[in-house]
Formats: C-alpha cells, structure tokens, sequence
C-alpha cells in the first residue's frame, strides 16, 4: 500500500498547502459526546439525510423548518402515538418534500429510534458505545433494522452526528485504489467493505488521524480538484 504520508501531501499541494488543507478537514469528531445527544436530534437527522438522498440538499436544507414542523419536531413518541390518518396527510403537505416511501420511513424509524432507545438508555449512547473501529459494523446494523439507512445514507448520518466517520465517496474509492487496495469500483461486497474498513483502521492507527480525517484526505488526493470554498460549501464546515 502507498504510504498515507504520501497520499496526504499530494492532497496538500492540490488544495493550496498543508494548512489549507488541515482547514478543510473539519473538528475532531468525538464519538462519546454522542451519548448526551437526545433521540428527536438522532431521528431529525435520520430524516434529513434520507429526504435528501438522490435530491438537492440545499432544498431540503431550506426547508427543514417545515419538515420540523411537519414530524412534530421528530419526537418519536409523539410520532408513534399518530394515528394513520396523520402519516396520509402528510403526503400533501406542503411544508415538506412529498415523498410516500420516505414519510414512512420516518414513521418506521421512531419506532426503531425509540426500541435502541430504550435498549441502551438512549439512540445516542448506543451510538456513542460502539467501536470506532467498526463502521461496517455500525452501518450494516442501521441498514438491517431501520428504514432507508443503506450504503451512502447510513454514513451520512453517522457524519452528521459527528460519529467519526469515513464515507465510501467515489473520490475515496478510488484514491484506496491507486493507493494498492484491490477492490473493485464500486465496492459493495463484504470482502471490499471489510478491506476499506481495515485499511482505514491501519492508517488511522499509524497517523494518529480520525477517520472521517482520512477519509477527506482519500477524496481530497484524486479526482476533479474542488476549490476549498466549494469544499466549505459542501460539507458545510
């Protein structure tokens, strides 16, 4: 494998120098302080990051008053306690972006919120108590037993929680390629899945550096070379 060292100076020269690129990075994400996060704010993200998969995410961020509005501020007893008639009115409501199978996956994610809740004493403390070394674990879990919480939308929500995150870009697939990592270019299996996972728990054990790090590092290095104002943009950092 290419040295990471490597790898993040490349990263560095294309995005103006080592300080540019340290200031596109993003905080330190601290995956215990999750724990102290209450479960509307889990369920709130839940949403926004399937509302916004395959859609504009500035739309969906414009209009999420209205989806906090619309989902009773995303408090999940409150949502469980409505009855049908309330989750069919919403397909026409027009605080929101008016897509039947993501309302009802909002519906079923407050009861699969509310069930780890209770389970652990809070969604955020199990999220806050599970390996940093596991991602593949951690998604695999979300996209078996909630709604909509597959590949690319199960690590969005983890990194905008703040969990420490890598997120399987196609930039970062394949940087991991040239890097010497043999998997194919549209990683999807377990054996690829596991070899990134790996792989990124090698690096980040040899630099010291978060995941989430790494991973922006990785996406950084290839591919169209975005400017660090539309990276800010982006990741909203």
């Amino acid at each position: 494998m290419l040295d990471f060292e490597k790898i993040r100076a490349r990263a560095a020269t294309r995005k103006g120098g080592p300080e540019v690129l340290a200031s596109l990075l993003g905080p330190v994400p601290d995956n215990s302080a999750l724990a102290r996060t209450p479960d509307d704010r889990i369920l709130s993200t839940m949403a926004e990051r399937i509302f916004a998969a395959g859609f504009v995410w500035r739309v969906i961020e414009q209009k999420w008053p209205g989806f906090e509005e619309a989902f009773l501020n995303f408090e999940p007893k409150r949502l469980l306690f409505q009855p049908d008639d309330f989750w069919h009115e919403l397909a026409s409501d027009k605080r929101i972006v008016r897509n039947p199978q993501k309302i009802r996956s909002v519906r079923d994610n407050a009861a699969f919120v509310e069930r780890v809740s209770k389970e652990h004493g809070g969604f955020g403390k199990f999220l806050a108590e599970w390996p940093a070394d596991d991602q593949l674990g951690l998604t695999t879990y979300l996209a078996k037993h909630g709604s909509r919480l597959g590949g690319h939308t199960g690590q969005y929500f983890l990194r905008w929680l703040e969990w420490d995150t890598y997120i399987l870009s196609q930039d970062m697939t394949a940087a991991l390629r040239d890097a010497g990592l043999e998997i194919s270019e549209n990683p999807a299996s377990k054996r690829d899945l596991a070899l990134v996972q790996q792989q990124v728990n090698a690096w980040a054990s040899q630099t010291g550096l978060p995941r989430k790090h790494i991973s922006r590092i990785l996406s950084m290095s290839i591919g169209e070379n975005h400017s660090p104002d539309t990276i800010r943009e982006y990741t909203g950092e």
